[in-house]
């Protein structure tokens, strides 16, 4: 009797962290959808507690502020993001083209999620927040694609006269010039258009004949 009445509180505590969870997950969630398609501005914290059947008092409890919420929603973005790069890059030592042709599908897709309404609100007052999206950014590309690069060279698909760390450099400046909320909107594209032009540059200029003619 006393060993079960001790752990009681430690499983009503379990509970109730992931029923917390699961809140927290479906905010994140819904304010995902709401932020990038319709824009920051555009949507409040009515309008999410709306869309999620619980009052403010409720959301405000787990995010203190609509920024606090549009934080989450980007670590959540770069979690998802990261967990697919890592899955795709374990494997490319055994075909590298067709890890490469992964990622770049899995990049692009999460661009497409990223609507005008969203980019234009960015640019508007978005510095923080783009701060934090550069930093993680910044940490994706050095990782998961200076390990493709590596592998690329390992198949002769990429050229060895240049180093990695150069090209990842160059592609890390193009990038950050480019895939920026005033950029895009001053070329008029979208982020999917600006990372197909930057990828395409870049990496074709780093591939041997060879890879070329596989592409």
């Amino acid at each position: 009797m006393t060993d079960n009445f001790s752990t009681h509180p430690q499983s009503i505590e379990s509970k109730e962290y992931t029923r917390e969870n699961s809140v927290r997950h479906r905010i994140i969630s819904r304010a995902r959808q709401q932020f990038f398609a319709l824009g920051f501005r555009s949507v409040t914290m009515d309008d999410l507690a709306n869309e999620l059947g619980m009052s403010k008092k409720t959301l405000y409890a787990h995010f203190p502020s609509k920024t606090a919420v549009l934080e989450a929603v980007f670590l959540d973005k770069f979690h998802e993001i990261e967990g697919e790069l890592e899955q795709i890059t374990s494997e490319c030592s055994s075909d590298f083209l067709a890890s490469m042709r992964q990622l770049l599908a899995c990049i692009q897709r999460h661009m497409e999620e990223i609507q005008p309404p969203f980019i234009r609100d960015m640019r508007q007052r978005g510095t923080q927040i783009f701060e934090l999206v550069e930093s993680r950014r910044r940490v994706l590309i050095h990782h998961y694609f200076s390990k493709l690069l590596v592998e690329g060279r390992k198949a002769g698909i990429i050229r060895k006269d240049i180093p990695t760390k150069i090209v990842t450099e160059v592609l890390l400046s193009a990038v950050q010039a480019i895939m920026n909320p005033g950029k895009l909107a001053e070329l008029g594209i979208s982020p999917k258009t600006g990372f197909s032009a930057i990828i395409g540059v870049v990496f074709r200029g780093v591939m041997t004949e060879k890879g070329r003619s596989k592409l």
